[in-house]
């Protein structure tokens, strides 16, 4: 009996003991840890590896490597990056494994938005790439153009010195007129006056998949001819898994941004819609230069096989308070914040809604076609009050030296048809395709108020009136092929059609009739020669023709301008240094010019012709591996930039000033990024910025020195700390940027004009002169805090 007891409980031990192993081997967890590549090994970043059944994953660090602690057994891993095809690979746990998942892209997204505009790594045209992951970083409210100012030669500028509302970018010297600028293909710059309002596209920021700025002529194939650079932006990509984020971010002078973001990710494989609203606010540095931006995007996609089609509708509303007049030196002086205007509503107002539709089509494994399809809607106006006027300058709706209050209207439509043609093998790649837009203006002035009305004068009269019409054809084939293993060539062949009508007054009442055509052909060509896996060069000459602005044409100035650029490169790659070197020389014939003065009913930039000119520079950019936690991404550009035998009337006689600096172009850009991640989910990074001497006139100081604008060095501090969650959200992103962290007083941007005296000296001519600027903001803060589910 006692030995039966005792067998019992024997037997009842080493079950319990048994189970107990049991329950450990099921408990023992294992590390999955290895690296996610493309098919050429290279190591991506921010590439999700997740088990959907225990609800647990994580993230590719800059190298693509990543490291995750999961349950002995089998398991069913899922890899995904945006811009490749996700994985899915089941994996049985005995120990310890490392593993490599290699991805392919997904090039369908890329194809059908930017192949055309877009180029490769290794082709031979200077570039800078820049992704969601890094615009995110600094993200808070501020609009694209400060978002790229740590670019190489590139600056930016905002009328209300916050980088909120009216801001400005400038590459190479060259002004946003003459940087095309696409979004996924289609032209976004304003087919009339040349410009890009970015004051229109409040927080596109938060929609971007990626950017690429090219720097001198490019390969701009739609839109106004690139005459400093050209900037390709991409939209959100389509999403695998559904999610969304709310992102609301405070700031220094009253700024604030209310984002919220969702994706359905993909349903039944095939489709996916998406979308955003935003609110961005700010007071502005500058005394009530307030900002107000709404703005909203929709996105519907759907891929099937070899089809993928996208549908987009994005917009916004704008209402921003008069600062582009900027402050005289003595105002400067006195109050570097003070705002001359006291109208309560000296706004200028604007709606503006896009429609766009693409579809790619892979035929086979060599040929794809592209359609894309866009029509822009834009209407608004600019309110002022006018004291003491000219009954003749308003139609005399008013009496002589009476007060009134008018609005500017601009009541436009834009219509895009975009279509490519495909080859690829794997030494030839052919794109050919053609672009037709055609655009409409309506620009009129009414009165909406007066203390003296003419008779018979309604609210709403108009005193001045016309209407533009602009049509432009595109043709082109670009061609990449391998002339040898180590040798690449790249040609590019263009031709543009454009007729541009207008007819009726002007704002100042001044008659306008312009019936113009023009032709042109845009040749590139190129070549990059690669030695090895560290070291290429790359050589390229591309022309350019553009077509004057409807201010040219208001200023009596018809003919066109003509770009000779050359280019030659050194590129050089290890782990640890990645490095960029580029000489350019950039010809010009005709070149418009800005002459520092600005229409002061306006504030749009004058231009004039220069007759010969060039800008010589090299820039350096590199992305250099410290440490594996510290990195240094340093750039600066050199360059000289000339008006050759540049004539001007000064005291009444036509002077030649010999060879002057073209306005507006400094001869020293550098920028820095010193970048600390202790982890994955932490990054510190300490940018700076030094801008050199700018000359606002082509006169190189022969009036006065009031011209000048003297050098500036800024510094900004930016943190983000992502927290990963268990539940309810993802994680939650703290950011934060001190901008302009040493509080400097700065001026980067204004005007300079001159007239010529009579009067006060009879029998004499003396040229007077003056000068505004634009006062940008000391130290300032914007905290953001971001909920990802």
């Amino acid at each position: 009996m006692k030995l039966t007891f005792v067998c019992k409980k024997v037997k009842t031990v080493a079950f319990l003991f048994v189970m107990l192993l049991g329950l450990t081997a099921h408990a023992q967890s294992y590390v999955l840890s290895g690296k996610v590549t493309d098919k050429n090994q290279n190591g991506l970043e921010g590439a999700t590896i997740s088990i959907p059944s225990l609800q647990k994953g994580t993230i590719t660090d800059v190298e693509g490597n990543f490291m995750l602690k999961v349950p002995a057994g089998k398991q069913t891993v899922r890899i995904a990056h945006i811009g490749f095809t996700s994985l899915q690979q089941e994996i049985d746990l005995k120990e310890n494994t490392s593993i490599t998942f290699v991805l392919n892209s997904d090039h369908v997204l890329d194809e059908v938005l930017v192949q055309a505009v877009r180029v490769k790594a290794d082709a031979p045209v200077t570039h800078s790439n820049l992704s969601k992951k890094e615009i995110a970083k600094r993200n808070l409210g501020q609009d694209i153009p400060v978002l790229l100012n740590y670019l190489p030669s590139v600056t930016s500028s905002s009328d209300a010195g916050a980088g909120v509302g009216y801001t400005y970018i400038r590459v190479r010297g060259s002004d946003a007129s003459r940087v095309n600028v696409t979004i996924n293909g289609i032209p976004y710059n304003d087919a009339e006056s040349q410009g890009t309002f970015w004051v229109n596209m409040g927080d596109f920021a938060s929609s971007t998949q990626s950017l690429q700025l090219q720097r001198g002529v490019g390969t701009s194939t739609n839109g106004a001819g690139a005459f400093g650079a050209s900037l390709n932006i991409l939209t959100d990509a389509m999403a695998e898994e559904a999610g969304g984020e709310i992102a609301n971010s405070f700031g220094s002078f009253g700024t604030r941004k209310h984002t919220v973001k969702f994706t359905t990710g993909r349903i039944n494989e095939h489709f996916e819609l998406a979308g955003r609203l935003s609110n961005i606010y700010s007071d502005g540095y500058v005394d009530r230069a307030f900002t107000d931006l709404k703005s909203y995007f929709l996105q519907g996609s759907y891929k099937n096989g070899n089809t993928f089609i996208k549908a987009l509708v994005f917009g916004g509303k704008e209402k921003t308070y008069q600062a582009w007049a900027g402050l005289t030196p003595k105002q400067l002086a006195q109050d570097r914040r003070q705002n001359p205007y006291t109208y309560e509503n000296e706004t200028d107002n604007y709606w503006q809604d896009h429609y766009q539709l693409h579809w790619n089509e892979k035929l086979n494994a060599q040929w794809s076609t592209t359609v894309g399809l866009n029509y822009t809607r834009g209407k608004g106006y600019f309110e002022q009050f006018k004291s003491g006027v000219s009954a003749a300058a308003y139609n005399n709706l008013v009496q002589d030296k009476s007060n009134a209050i008018v609005r500017r209207w601009l009541d436009n439509h834009f219509y895009v048809a975009n279509g490519t043609l495909t080859y690829t093998n794997d030494n030839l790649e052919v794109i050919s395709g053609v672009s037709y837009s055609k655009y409409k203006n309506e620009h009129y002035g009414e009165l909406i108020w007066g203390n003296a009305l003419a008779t018979n004068t309604q609210w709403g009269d108009r005193y001045y009136q016309s209407n533009s019409t602009k049509q432009d054809w595109s043709v082109f084939s670009k061609v990449n092929f391998n002339v040898t293993d180590e040798l690449k060539a790249f040609v590019d062949l263009q031709g543009r059609f454009i007729n541009y009508s207008t007819a009726g007054l002007t704002d100042k009442r001044a008659a306008i009739a312009v019936d113009e055509n023009y032709l042109f052909f845009n040749p590139k060509l190129g070549f990059t020669y690669t030695f090895n896996n560290e070291h290429s060069l790359y050589a390229s000459y591309a022309r350019a023709n553009r077509e004057p602005n409807r201010a040219d044409f208001e200023g009596g100035n018809s003919q066109h301008e003509s770009l000779n650029d050359y280019e030659l490169g050194w590129r050089f790659a290890t782990d640890r240094v990645k490095l960029n070197t580029n000489v350019y020389f950039m010809d010009y014939q005709n070149q418009l010019i800005l002459t520092g003065a600005i229409d002061p009913n306006s504030g749009e930039p004058l231009r004039a012709s220069s007759g010969k000119s060039y800008r010589l520079g090299i820039e350096i950019d590199a992305d250099i591996t410290l440490a594996k936690t510290l990195a240094l991404r340093p750039n600066i550009a050199f360059s000289k930039n000339v008006n050759q035998d540049f004539y001007a009337k000064i005291d009444g006689q036509l002077q030649n000033l010999g060879d002057t600096p073209i306005t507006f172009s400094p001869d020293i850009i550098f920028g820095n990024a010193l970048v600390y991640q202790p982890v994955q989910s932490v990054q510190i990074a300490f940018l700076s910025k030094y801008v050199g001497k700018q000359f606002m006139s082509n006169f190189n100081s022969k009036v006065t020195d009031l011209d000048v604008l003297k050098g500036f060095f800024t510094s900004d501090l930016n943190v983000v700390v992502e927290i990963p969650t268990q539940k309810v959200f993802k994680s939650i992103v703290l950011s934060g940027t001190v901008n302009n962290i040493f509080n400097k007083e700065y001026v980067d941007r204004g005007y300079y004009y001159t007239y010529d005296d009579t009067w006060s000296q009879p029998g004499t001519t003396k040229t007077v002169d003056g000068a505004g600027y634009y006062p940008q903001a000391t130290r300032n803060v914007l905290l953001g805090l971001t909920l990802k589910f």
